[in-house]
C-alpha cells in the first residue's frame, strides 16, 4: 500500500503532467501561427510525451491499488510573446517538473517506499533529458535564430522529430 502523502503527490503529478501537455500544445499553437511548423512539431511531440507521462503515473497508482483523482487541467498561463520567450518558458517549466519529481522521490524515500523510488528513477533520468533538450533549443536559437536561413534549417531539424513511446514498462 502506498503511503498517503506519496499517493497524494503521485495523484497530483498526473494532473501536472496533463497540464504540461496542454502547455506544450499551446507552445505548438504559437509556433504554428508564426509559420514555424518544425518548432510546432517539436512541441506537439513534447505534448504527447507529457500525456504518456501522466498515464504512467495513472497506471502506477492503479497497479498499487490506489484510486486516481482526476482534477481540472488549468489553462496554460505562460505569456507567449517571443520565440525565445517560449523556449525559455519551456526550460523553466521542465525545471519545475524536476522539482515536483524530486519532491515525490523525497517523500517516498522518507517512508522507505523503494518501489515508488524505483518507479521514479526513470522520471529522474527523463527530466535530465528534458532539461538538456530545452537548454539545447535555447542555445541553438541564440546561435541561429537571428539569421533567416539558419532559422529555416533549425526549423527543418525540429520538423524531423518523431514521437517515441516511453521506455518505462510497468
Amino acid at each position: 500500500m502506498l503511503n498517503e502523502t506519496v499517493r497524494d503527490l503521485l495523484n497530483q503529478q498526473v494532473n501536472k503532467e496533463f497540464y504540461s501537455a496542454y502547455l506544450y500544445l499551446d507552445f505548438s499553437n504559437y509556433f504554428e501561427a508564426k509559420g514555424l511548423d518544425g518548432f510546432a512539431n517539436w512541441y506537439k511531440v513534447q505534448a504527447q510525451e507529457e500525456r504518456d507521462h501522466a498515464m504512467l503515473f495513472y497506471q502506477y497508482l492503479h497497479n498499487n491499488s490506489a484510486s486516481v483523482k482526476l482534477e481540472a487541467i488549468a489553462k496554460p498561463d505562460v505569456p507567449l510573446e517571443s520565440d525565445m520567450g517560449v523556449l525559455k518558458a519551456g526550460l523553466e517549466h521542465e525545471l519545475y517538473v524536476t522539482s515536483l519529481i524530486n519532491d515525490i522521490y523525497a517523500a517516498a524515500y522518507q517512508v522507505k517506499d523503494f518501489r515508488t523510488m524505483q518507479f521514479l528513477d526513470w522520471f529522474v533520468k527523463e527530466q535530465g533529458e528534458e532539461e538538456t533538450n530545452a537548454n539545447d533549443l535555447i542555445s541553438k536559437m541564440e546561435l541561429f535564430g537571428s539569421d533567416p536561413k539558419s532559422l529555416y534549417m533549425l526549423n527543418s531539424e525540429l520538423a524531423a522529430r518523431v514521437y517515441t513511446a516511453p521506455s518505462l514498462v510497468l
